[in-house]
């Protein structure tokens, strides 16, 4: 069941949803419910540990040594 609620938005807010509504090919009203859900799960921890552990392994390490020469890595990156 769904309940009809009503939000303001801002005119920019409203554009920026419509055309990405129609790009992805789904309602506004989908699109803040996807927004609401995400919201609600964020504070689930299940969901932050599960999203978390979706990304191990995604991405390449760096050198091995980084984690105890983090700042001689930066300086060289800022150099």
């Amino acid at each position: 069941m769904m309940i009809r609620t009503q939000i303001q938005l801002t005119e920019a807010q409203a554009r920026a949803l419509k055309k990405l509504a129609a790009e992805r090919g789904v309602s506004m009203a989908e699109l803040i419910r996807q927004g609401v859900e995400r919201i609600l799960a964020d504070g689930d921890p299940r969901v932050r540990r599960r999203r978390a552990l979706a990304v191990l392994g995604c991405f390449e390490g760096g050198p091995p040594d980084v984690s105890t020469n983090h700042d001689k890595y930066l300086a060289e990156d800022y150099l």
